[in-house]
C-alpha cells in the first residue's frame, strides 16, 4: 500500500492509534522519534514496521538522515506526518526535500501558519474576522488601539495554541509588552467577546468531509495558560447549522485536502461592531487534529473511531465507519494546588455513572489542559456544563 513516516508517534500518547490503523490498512508505518524504543508502549511497537531514534526532533539534519534511511531501505516515501501543529513547517520542508507529493509543502505554509494570512481565506469564505495590526512600533500600535479600544490581544503571528499570548487592558500594559516582547513577529487584534467553538473534520483528497464534529471551549485557553487556571472543553457530535456551514466554507476557501483539521470560531456573547450576539466570527485554522486526548473524546461522543476514519482516508480516500450515536464528552481538568469544593473522591462518587476516564494530563500539555482530568459522557451540553462547573468549583 505504500510507505508512511509518522514522526513523534509516541506523543501525544493516543497517536499510536493513527499508526495502528495505518498498518492495519496495509501501510508500512515507519516511526521517527526521540524516545528510546524500550520506552514505547507495546501498542505502539506493534503498530510500527520500524522505528528510528534521533537524539532531538529539533535537529533537522538528524531527522533528515532518518527519513533518508527509510527511503533507502523501503523506497519512495508516500506520506510523512506528525499531526502536530508545532512540526507543520518542518514536515513541509521534509516533503519538499524528499519529493513527497502528499501533504503541505513550504509554499503552503504562510496561509495556514500565519494568523494574519489566515484572515484572507476566512474573508474569502464570507466569515468576518477581527480587526488587526501587525506589531511594528509603540506609536502605531497605540494608534490601532485608539481605533478599536481596549482590551486588545497580542500573540505571535506564527504561534501554537495560546503560548506567549497576552491581553492588554491599558497603556501601561502596552508599555510592559514592548519592554519584554520576544523577538518574533506579533499580531495585535481587537478583543472579541465570544465563546470558542470549533469545526473539526477529516477531509479526503476531493475536499469532502468523511467525518464532522467539534468542541466548545468552556474556559478561556488564553486565561488557562497565562493565569494557570483550570481547563474545560467538551466534544459534541451535532454541530449547529451555521457553524457547520462556516466550517465547510472555510475548508473550501483554504483548499484543504487529505487532512484532519481543527478550525476555531468565536460565537459572539454580545452584540459588537462585528456582528450580533450568537453570530459566528473567525478565529484561526489548525491543519491538524484537536490536541491531546480530544480525538479519543470524539470517539466517545460519536460512537466511532476517528483514528480509523483518518487511516481509511489516507489509504482508501473513503471510509465505511459511521457514527453510532450522538453524545457530549466533557473534559474537566483541575489545576493542582487549588482548594476544590469537592474532593477527588467526592467527584468519583458523585459522578461514578458518567466518568469514563480520569488521570494526570501528559506533562507537556498541562499548560493548556491543567493537571488532572475527569472526563464524563452526557446526553446534552447543559448536563456537561453543569458537571464541569461542579467539578472545577473551588474556594478563592
Amino acid at each position: 500500500m505504500g510507505n508512511f513516516i509518522y514522526i513523534s508517534p509516541n506523543f501525544p500518547a493516543n497517536h499510536w492509534n493513527f499508526c495502528h490503523h495505518l498498518k492495519e490498512n496495509g501501510m508500512n508505518v515507519l516511526g521517527i522519534g526521540d524516545a528510546d524504543y524500550d520506552y514505547l508502549t507495546d501498542e505502539l511497537k506493534g503498530s510500527l514496521n520500524e522505528y528510528y531514534k534521533v537524539s532531538s526532533l529539533e535537529n533537522y539534519d538528524e531527522v533528515y538522515r532518518a527519513v533518508a534511511y527509510f527511503a533507502y531501505r523501503y523506497g519512495k516515501i508516500d506520506w510523512l506526518e506528525t499531526n502536530n501543529e508545532y512540526w507543520l513547517e518542518r514536515d513541509a520542508k521534509l516533503r519538499n526535500d524528499f519529493n513527497i507529493n502528499t501533504g503541505f509543502h513550504i509554499e503552503d505554509m504562510e496561509a495556514v501558519k500565519y494568523k494574519s494570512k489566515m484572515k484572507e481565506n476566512y474573508l474569502k469564505a464570507g466569515i468576518p474576522v477581527a480587526r488587526y495590526h501587525i506589531v511594528d512600533n509603540y506609536e502605531n500600535c497605540l494608534k490601532f488601539i485608539r481605533e478599536v479600544g481596549y482590551p486588545v490581544v497580542v500573540k505571535p503571528d506564527n504561534g501554537v495554541g495560546a503560548n506567549d499570548t497576552f491581553k492588554i487592558k491599558e497603556e501601561e500594559g502596552l508599555k510592559r509588552f514592548f519592554e519584554n516582547k520576544p523577538d518574533v513577529q506579533y499580531i495585535m487584534e481587537e478583543f472579541i467577546s465570544g465563546e470558542v467553538q470549533t469545526y473539526d473534520a477529516i477531509i479526503n483528497s476531493k475536499g469532502e468531509a468523511l467525518f464532522e464534529s467539534g468542541n466548545v471551549t468552556v474556559t478561556s485557553l488564553m486565561d488557562t495558560v497565562s493565569l494557570n487556571l483550570n481547563s474545560c472543553f467538551y466534544e459534541r457530535s451535532i454541530l449547529p447549522d451555521d457553524l457547520l456551514e462556516a466550517g465547510r466554507r472555510t475548508v473550501k476557501a483554504f483548499g484543504v485536502k487529505s487532512r484532519m483539521i481543527h478550525f476555531e470560531f468565536f460565537r459572539l456573547k454580545a452584540d459588537q461592531h462585528i456582528g450580533k450576539k450568537g453570530d459566528i466570527v473567525a478565529l484561526e485554522v489548525n491543519m491538524r487534529p484537536s490536541g491531546g486526548i480530544a480525538p479519543t473524546m470524539k470517539n466517545w461522543a460519536n460512537g466511532t473511531d476517528v483514528y480509523k476514519i483518518w487511516a481509511d482516508m489516507i489509504v482508501f480516500d473513503r471510509t465505511d465507519k459511521q457514527k453510532d450515536y450522538q453524545k457530549v464528552c466533557c473534559f474537566a481538568s483541575r489545576r493542582y494546588g487549588l482548594n476544590f469544593k469537592l474532593s477527588y473522591d467526592e467527584v468519583r462518587e458523585k459522578y461514578r455513572d458518567v466518568i469514563i476516564q480520569e488521570g494526570p494530563v501528559e506533562e507537556a500539555l498541562t499548560g493548556a489542559m491543567a493537571d488532572y482530568v475527569f472526563i464524563g459522557l452526557f446526553d446534552t451540553e447543559e448536563e456537561a456544563r453543569a458537571y464541569a462547573a461542579d467539578v472545577l468549583d473551588y474556594y478563592n
